[in-house]
């Protein structure tokens, strides 16, 4: 049993290798749905290669993105139209923000890189009265339900990867080829810390091992 299911991991893992898709990207619809139908100023922390930020301008006057790996922040400017009202900055999330106060404040996949409470305290500081702050964040499964939506999302993951793929063997996207690393906080505690800087914040587990917080300032 262990042998044939190690088989079937290494089978998946190929698999995704070889057809990889973006499970950020996969949200970032969602993520305007979050939002006013028009604002100012909108700030995307984590913004790797600059393809939320680029989808905000169509929202926003004017769009920031931050991001500490100079590489992925020269390829979101290459990929960004010069005439795009879309800054990229290279620098750190938590003390190199550019002057705001910002009407959204996004973040994807980037907070578990950070000190988690410290981050929302700082995001909640640059955001502007009324202003909606929308975090797409990673967990560290713990409890029966993240296994069961993790259970879900593996032939759901399966499938996203064929048809965005077409079934055919693809590179990576430029978005992927960010540094990363593993969560690790797990849900329940992210819900205990994010409800204490963020009174009111709405959180919710995702498929394709993502949580989802939205909170508005008051």
């Amino acid at each position: 049993m262990t042998t044939l299911l190690t088989r079937i991991l290494r089978a998946l893992e190929q698999f995704h290798a070889t057809r990889p898709w973006d499970h950020n990207a996969h949200y970032h619809r969602w993520i305007l749905r979050q939002l006013p139908k028009r604002f100012n100023s909108a700030l995307d922390v984590g913004s790797g290669s600059g393809g939320l930020a680029r989808l905000l301008v169509s929202r926003a006057g004017v769009v920031h993105g931050i991001d500490v790996d100079a590489a992925i922040v020269a390829r979101a400017r290459e990929l960004t139209a010069p005439a795009a009202p879309v800054t990229f900055t290279v620098g750190d999330a938590l003390n190199e923000i550019p002057p705001g106060p910002y009407d959204v404040i996004t973040c994807v996949a980037t907070i578990h890189h950070l000190p988690f409470s410290d981050a929302l305290n700082r995001f909640r500081q640059h955001l502007a009265p009324g202003g909606t702050l929308v975090v797409l964040g990673l967990y560290r499964p713990q409890s029966r339900s993240d296994y069961l939506i993790d259970a879900v999302a593996i032939p759901s993951n399966v499938a996203m990867a064929w048809i965005k793929n077409k079934g055919r063997k693809s590179p990576r996207p430029a978005s992927m080829t960010a540094p990363t690393r593993p969560a690790t906080m797990n849900f329940a505690d992210i819900v205990r810390d994010a409800r204490h800087e963020l009174p009111g914040a709405r959180l919710r587990r995702r498929l394709f091992w993502r949580y989802a917080l939205v909170w508005h300032q008051r």
